[in-house]
């Protein structure tokens, strides 16, 4: 098979997973699929990694999982359940998208916090021209992320977005000029991230996404909200702005 499984690597706070199959759009199969599950819940239990940064080799980012790989196989139910997994990572999840990506892929970067992009990015979802029908997280995630129009254009009508669009539908959080602003605009707001105080940042992750899904736990926000207004790194936070120096968090 050409070009290899994803591959994971952790380096402190901060974990990269690259789609590695650039010669086939980093098309995605079912051991990927497999293996990207299990890096996930490899890195959900490094208590150390803060953000999870998802690229890809070559000229695409991914042209999402190979329908024609195993007649019989439900390829949404495989991918709904990688995506869905993806917007419950424990970590800040940071898609890096320097060219194009193609059906489930597209949901599987709306799966993340923050998608960045360059000029050679498109999209398009090829479901209904396949007579495939996409899965309720996919649509959810593009309504709740996208909203109900632009949902249409895509899942519906089945247009292809250039990387102007992709940023004005919201799809895109930054449009960079080029590969070499994409990748320092990413590294901007991956130590960003890193910077901010892990215990605040994470949980506040956690709850904007159950209210954006209607099931947000009130007791359990209150308790998060309780733990932090005790933690050190809240005390730090505090002495830090005063003193005008950057904060050193714990997450304790």
């Amino acid at each position: 098979m050409t070009g290899q499984a994803p591959l994971l690597q952790i380096d402190g706070h901060l974990a990269r997973i690259t789609l590695r199959r650039p010669h086939l759009a980093n098309r995605l199969e079912i051991e990927d699929l497999r293996t990207l599950q299990a890096q996930l819940e490899q890195v959900n239990q490094a208590a150390a990694v803060r953000v999870l940064l998802l690229s890809g080799e070559g000229r695409y980012f991914c042209s999402g999982f190979n329908i024609a790989a195993v007649p019989g196989v439900d390829a949404g139910a495989l991918f709904e359940a990688l995506a869905d997994a993806w917007e419950a990572a424990r970590p800040i999840t940071v898609a890096k998208i320097h060219g194009g990506l193609y059906g489930g892929a597209t949901d599987l970067a709306l799966a993340c916090d923050f998608r960045l992009g360059g000029p050679a990015c498109e999209m398009f979802v090829p479901a209904a021209r396949l007579g495939l029908h996409f899965y309720r997280g996919g649509l959810q995630r593009y309504v709740s992320r996208l909203g109900l129009q632009w949902a249409k254009r895509v899942l519906l009508a089945g247009a292809t977005l250039d990387a102007k669009q992709m940023l004005s539908c919201g799809f895109l959080d930054q449009l960079l000029s080029g590969g070499a602003e994409l990748d320092a605009a990413t590294d901007a707001l991956v130590a960003d991230l890193l910077a901010m105080a892990p215990l605040a940042l994470l949980g506040m992750k956690k709850h904007l996404n159950a209210i954006a899904r209607g099931a947000l736990d009130a007791a359990a926000l209150q308790a998060d909200i309780h733990h932090v207004n005790l933690s050190q790194d809240l005390a730090e936070g505090v002495a830090a702005w005063q003193d005008k120096r950057p904060p050193h968090f714990v997450g304790r």
